[in-house]
């Protein structure tokens, strides 16, 4: 989870111009990058159980990628699956057979399988535990899982992380290297699985790819593939997170605070689909963090308005959520909900005990401090809180916070909470 940010979630990143040659940028009667994607891990998965280790095998299919993007538009292959298992088999031995050091596998060349209907069988999950293998760094597992199960060309990646092609292309390479010995036939870690999609949902969207999304539709499948309540908690928490999008920022670009967002806006299909998925997980009462997160997003989503936010029962859920993790972070967003519900001098004696270097402390004890009425105090750390500010939206937030603070006159009631338990 993240901490609470005062200025709310960072603005979307903008589009650069598309690329023709990949998923996303076809141009018209192109294939369908969508369904490639979707394909990716079970013809990754085909390649492997054949006997391809797991870095030969994800070169061969994305090269078979790259075939279909130059084939498919004039020649549409009847079995999608079959025509890529196909290639990508192909890809391999003639790789196989190139490397001296991979003599042994040259046995197995004259053994390919003719071409037919691929198996059924999925490796999507197998391939998931893989990718989010704890001897990788969590920025190499994202994309290792972005690449292997998500089916996004390194090209694609590197755009979305906003770094050179070729630094992305090495990070993948080392991370494939890492897991290429590990097989496919032992369970895995789910919650490692979930750490490393929330950290692809957390990216948000910039470049030609919107990871949100794709975090989403990942989990989706992961929630469907595994007999366990907390990944469909995830994907309730991105579901109901992610139905704010469109009411998070102004036209200028300008982060919109919860409480000011025009709830007209929000997705009422995702929110009533999350909390359905919400419900059904915690109906098997066996509570995770993610179901707490979810639980607290659904009381926001809820909510008619900021003023009817039932913030006693957040509370409770942060307390939850800080049994089940001991988060430090998790005990900052109770901080805000304390701070709602009895008080903002509640809410500073419940700040009080946590560590000032925690990201965006500064910038609730802003927030606390204006509803106390500490005005000056409230200024002073709404400009310190700009100035460690991860995003160049959520500085000129906070700036104009502390702006607004030395210029008007006080309000009232405070200002609008900052949004807690939000990515």
């Amino acid at each position: 989870m993240t901490a609470p940010d005062p200025g709310l979630d960072p603005a979307p990143g903008s589009r650069p111009a598309q690329d023709p040659r990949v998923p996303g940028g076809a141009p018209p009667h192109a294939v369908d990058g969508a369904l490639l994607r979707e394909l990716t891990p079970a013809v990754l998965g085909i390649l492997v159980r054949r006997g391809a280790d797991f870095a030969a095998a994800e070169d061969a299919v994305q090269d078979a990628l790259l075939d279909a993007l130059r084939v498919w538009p004039a020649d549409p292959p009847r079995d999608p699956k079959g025509w890529l298992v196909t290639a990508a088999w192909r890809r391999f031995l003639d790789a196989a057979r190139a490397d001296a050091a991979r003599r042994r596998r040259e046995d197995q060349a004259d053994r390919e399988p003719e071409p037919g209907p691929a198996p059924e069988a999925d490796d999507t999950l197998s391939l998931y535990f893989l990718c989010a293998h704890p001897a990788l760094s969590p920025s190499s597992a994202v994309a290792l899982t972005l690449r292997a199960v998500g089916g996004l060309t390194t090209r694609q990646i590197a755009r979305a992380y906003l770094v050179p092609e070729a630094t992305m292309a090495q990070r993948i390479s080392r991370a494939k290297r890492t897991v290429s010995g590990v097989r496919l036939d032992r369970p895995g870690d789910v919650g490692t699985v979930l750490r490393v999609l929330y950290l692809v949902f957390n990216e948000g969207y910039s470049g030609d790819v919107d990871l949100a999304a794709e975090a989403i539709r990942l989990t989706r499948r992961l929630a469907a593939a595994v007999d366990h309540p907390e990944p469909a908690g995830l994907l309730a928490l991105m579901l109901l997170h992610h139905a704010r999008r469109a009411a998070r920022t102004a036209p200028d670009g300008s982060l919109v605070p919860l409480a000011e967002q025009d709830r007209g806006r929000w997705d009422t299909a995702a929110i009533a689909e999350g909390i359905a998925i919400l419900h059904g997980a915690l109906a098997r009462d066996r509570l995770g963090e993610y179901q707490a997160q979810a639980a607290i997003a659904a009381l926001h989503a809820d909510a008619p308005s900021a003023e009817e936010t039932d913030w006693p029962q957040i509370v409770e859920w942060y307390d939850e959520l800080v049994r089940l993790t001991g988060s430090p972070v998790a005990r900052l967003n109770r901080a805000v909900a304390v701070g709602e519900a009895d008080g903002p001098q509640a809410g500073l004696a419940a700040l009080s005990g946590l560590d000032p270097d925690l990201p965006r402390h500064t910038a609730v004890a802003a927030w606390l401090h204006e509803r106390a009425g500490d005005r000056a105090a409230a200024a002073r750390l709404y400009a310190e809180a700009a100035h460690k500010a991860p995003t160049l939206a959520e500085r000129t937030h906070l700036t104009r916070q502390a702006a607004r603070l030395n210029s008007e006159p006080p309000a009232p009631d405070g200002r609008p909470a900052p949004e807690t338990a939000g990515p």
